[in-house]
């Protein structure tokens, strides 16, 4: 087994659950990938992060992880790529510094985003029209799983492109799961 397979095994079989679960979208699934058990285990999110270095562009300036799952891989990615993050909340605190993202600067910089679990992609489209209405620069998303549920082609449309780090269906396969 490649050290890659390996990996989208250990997700799945830490990951995956069977049930009826509601989704961010309002789908119902009825399995689910709880990405804080991968998040929560630092003995699979660093070769998360590591792998993930791979996903990212050539030029950009800042990784920014979304609110609540994007900030323990955004962590981690930053150390692995030795790029800074920040930390971008679903809405700007509304006191104190009343930020929309903790740790640097937006306007002008070129920005990647990072999630944890795409499905639809709403959450991530919210995100980026915040920060690029503060003058950030956005063309990459990289996220850990896909979940082939139409988010990769919303985001396209709004000149975003997904580079996940597993599908669903790789997910799938290295748990024995079609």
């Amino acid at each position: 087994m490649t050290p890659r397979n390996e990996l989208a095994k250990r997700i799945y079989d830490t990951a995956h659950l069977t049930g009826t679960f509601l989704l961010r979208s309002g789908a119902t699934s009825h399995e689910y990938f709880d990405k804080y058990l991968f998040e929560a285990d630092p003995t699979l999110l660093k070769p998360i992060g590591e792998a993930m270095t791979a996903l990212l562009p050539e030029d950009f300036h800042t990784l920014a992880g979304l609110e609540m799952g994007g900030i323990p891989v955004v962590t981690m990615l930053s150390q692995a790529s030795g790029i800074p993050a920040l930390f971008v909340r679903k809405k700007a605190k509304e006191y104190g510094t009343c930020k929309l993202a903790e740790g640097g600067e937006i306007e002008g910089r070129r920005l990647v985003i990072v999630e944890d679990v795409v499905t639809s992609g709403g959450q991530i489209l919210l995100s980026a029209r915040d920060l690029r209405d503060r003058g950030a620069i956005i063309d990459t998303v990289v996220c850990v799983i896909d979940r082939e549920a139409g988010g990769k082609e919303k985001l396209a449309e709004a000149g975003l492109e997904l580079r996940p780090l597993f599908t669903m269906t790789e997910l799938k396969a290295a748990g024995n799961r079609q």
